[in-house]
C-alpha cells in the first residue's frame, strides 16, 4: 500500500519557489537602474540620406618625397647608344616553327598536255587555254623585227608569225608542262601531231636556234638555204 505524502512539506516547496522568483525579478529591475542609459541615434528619414563620397581623398599633411633605397642596385645604369650594337637573330632551333618553303616541280612531274586551238603570239610563242608556252630550244621572232636582205628591209617578224598561224591551222598541240604552268609563261617542246615544233621551225627560218639546244645544225641548214628570215622578202 502507497504511503500519502504530508500536506505541509508541498506547501513548503511552493512558498520558496515564489520567493526565489521574486528575488529574480527585483535583481533585474536593480539592474537596469544601475545601468547608464543607451544613446540612440535619432533615425533619419529617407530624403535626409546622402550618397557616400568616393572621390579621391586628398591628404592635407604636409607631403614629403619618398625615400631611395638602395637606387645603385635597382636602377639600370646609364647606357650610351653608341656601344650598341645590332646583331644578327640567331637561327631557328628546328624547322617545326618555319613556313614550309613553296615545293617547285621537278621535271618529273610534268605531263604531256594538249593546248586546243593554240594561236601564235610571235614566232615561237604560242596562247591555249589561257596559257603561254614558249617552243624551248628556239630563238622568239619578235612581231616588230625587220630583216635585211640584199639592202631590202621587209617585216619578217609578222611574216614568220603568220607562218606559225598558218601551220598551226587551230589545231591541239601536245606539250611537256609541269602542273601550275598556267600561271605563267614558260618554255616547253611541243610537238604537233609526230612533228617536233621547234625543229620546224628553225628548220624553215622562222626561228633561231639556242645556243645551249639541239637545232642548232637545223639553223645552219636554214641559213644555206636562205629560207624564213634568212631568205627574200615574203
Amino acid at each position: 500500500m502507497s504511503q500519502a505524502k504530508p500536506p505541509g512539506r508541498s506547501l513548503l516547496a511552493s512558498a520558496l519557489g515564489g520567493l526565489g522568483l521574486l528575488a529574480g525579478m527585483m535583481l533585474i529591475v536593480e539592474g537596469g537602474r544601475l545601468l547608464p542609459p543607451a544613446s540612440i541615434a535619432p533615425v533619419q528619414d529617407a530624403g535626409d540620406l546622402k550618397p557616400a563620397f568616393h572621390g579621391p581623398i586628398h591628404d592635407a599633411r604636409p607631403g614629403r618625397p619618398a625615400r631611395k633605397i638602395a637606387e645603385d642596385l635597382i636602377a639600370p645604369p646609364p647606357l650610351d647608344p653608341s656601344g650598341i650594337e645590332r646583331i644578327e637573330p640567331r637561327p631557328p632551333l628546328g624547322e617545326l616553327g618555319l613556313a614550309p618553303r613553296p615545293q617547285t616541280p621537278m621535271p618529273q612531274d610534268w605531263r604531256e598536255t594538249l593546248l586546243f586551238r593554240p594561236v601564235a603570239a610571235s614566232s615561237a610563242v604560242v596562247e591555249a587555254m589561257g596559257r603561254t608556252v614558249a617552243i624551248s630550244g628556239t630563238v622568239d621572232i619578235g612581231p616588230d623585227r625587220t630583216c635585211m636582205f640584199d639592202d631590202t628591209a621587209w617585216p619578217c617578224g609578222q611574216r614568220a608569225r603568220a607562218a606559225f598561224n598558218a601551220w598551226l591551222r587551230g589545231r591541239a598541240l601536245k606539250c611537256l608542262l609541269p602542273p601550275d604552268a598556267d600561271r605563267f609563261a614558260i618554255a616547253a617542246p611541243c610537238a604537233l601531231g609526230t612533228q617536233d615544233v621547234g625543229a620546224w621551225l628553225v628548220s624553215n627560218g622562222w626561228a633561231m636556234a639556242a645556243r645551249s639546244g639541239i637545232y642548232g645544225k637545223a639553223e645552219v641548214v636554214a641559213r644555206t638555204a636562205r629560207m624564213g628570215i634568212f631568205g627574200p622578202p615574203q
